[in-house]
């Protein structure tokens, strides 16, 4: 049976600089900083007007420039178990690195459902690191803040998955890291199409149960790809296009997988006969090619001839997707569909939701 709104919000710390202490400073392990977390929280002023938590149990401590495939899949399941149950709203404590990485992929992999996942980090450890005999919060971090305001959007249930960080919260998949140590470091926007528009406000049970079996049916054949996937960018620099074309020949002996093409501006490659060649052996032999942009805004489009060529190609658009939310979705077809035919058609239904599709000439 579905939980109501009142029940807890499920609380999952996964390590990175939000937890960590000391010199040089590393994640504490969850036997020590849950027990620390549940104390502070109990002791702030506003305690009393905070939503109930419960702590899902998580062995995944890690920094998360270390993350794996199989890793986000770790996290995946984990949610996967708690809703199963009945659990709906939760919030996750990760690392800045990979946070908008991880985010993207989780909305890919619960879109549809009703789901409410927040998730969260900081730039600086909730914990000063300079009191040694006991712990208590750093008044200069922003980990206090970013994980009050979390829980608030938690206790609001909104469904869909969303990052909190700087007093501001966008859909995962628009998020992306613009800057490597000021405290708003995060920025996102709000027009945001599939997977943010495909969330259900309140899933019937019937409905939900379906959407249960489905993920469900498949967990293990996801699990196994999870640890042979693999994402490659290939970034255009100022070359001549011999450069790119060897980086993608050298991809060409691998299983299928998943390449990013960071072009210049709206998505300018340099063109070659030999590079357009490669483009249609790497189509052939089942890699998925999508065509982004370098900018942190805008995506890409076909205006200018030097970008347009690579559609002819079985280059896919990555429309407005950042960079984290491209890999988060071929990540997500790379282990949700057994075939490059099935990801590919799905891909594009879902460029084709986001109205951002670039038809082939």
């Amino acid at each position: 049976m579905t939980k109501t709104v009142s029940d807890p919000i499920q609380l999952i710390y996964a390590g990175g600089t939000f937890g960590s202490y000391g010199r040089p400073l590393a994640p504490l392990s969850a036997e020590v900083f849950l027990p620390t977390l549940k104390k502070l929280l109990l002791e702030q002023d506003n305690a009393a007007n905070l939503p109930t938590i419960s702590w899902l149990d998580n062995p995944l401590i890690k920094d998360s420039s270390q993350l794996t495939p199989s890793d986000f899949i770790h996290f995946y399941q984990l949610l996967l178990t708690a809703y199963a149950q009945g659990d709906k709203r939760f919030v996750l404590i990760t690392g800045t690195d990979t946070l908008s990485y991880l985010g993207a992929f989780l909305a890919e992999a619960f879109a549809s459902s009703d789901i409410c996942v927040i998730l969260t980090a900081s730039m600086r450890p909730l914990l000063d690191s300079e009191v040694l005999h006991s712990y208590c919060i750093d008044t200069h971090s922003d980990a206090w803040d970013n994980l009050n305001d979390s829980l608030r959007l938690a206790a609001a249930g909104e469904s869909g998955v969303r990052i909190g960080f700087g007093g501001e919260s966008w859909p995962a998949q628009t998020v992306q890291k613009i800057h490597s140590h000021d405290l708003m470091a995060f920025t996102g926007h709000f027009r945001a199409a599939y997977p943010a528009n495909s969330y259900i406000k309140n899933l019937p049970d019937i409905r939900r149960q379906h959407w249960l079996d489905d993920q469900q049916k498949v967990l293990s054949s996801i699990q196994t790809r999870a640890e042979h996937a693999r994402i490659h960018a290939l970034y255009c620099l100022p070359n001549d296009a011999e450069v790119i074309n060897n980086q993608l020949q050298a991809l060409l002996t691998q299983p299928p997988c998943g390449i990013i093409l960071l072009g210049f501006g709206s998505g300018n490659v340099p063109y070659s006969a030999a590079l357009a060649e490669t483009l249609e052996l790497a189509h052939k032999k089942g890699h998925m090619v999508i065509g982004g942009s370098q900018c942190p805004f805008g995506g890409v489009s076909d205006s200018y001839a030097a970008g347009s060529w690579q559609y002819d190609h079985h280059v896919i658009a990555g429309g407005r997707l950042t960079i984290p939310a491209i890999y988060a979705r071929l990540l997500w077809l790379l282990l949700r569909y057994d075939s490059p035919a099935r990801r590919r058609q799905r891909w594009l239904n879902n460029v084709n939701q986001a109205g951002t599709s670039i038809k082939k000439r």
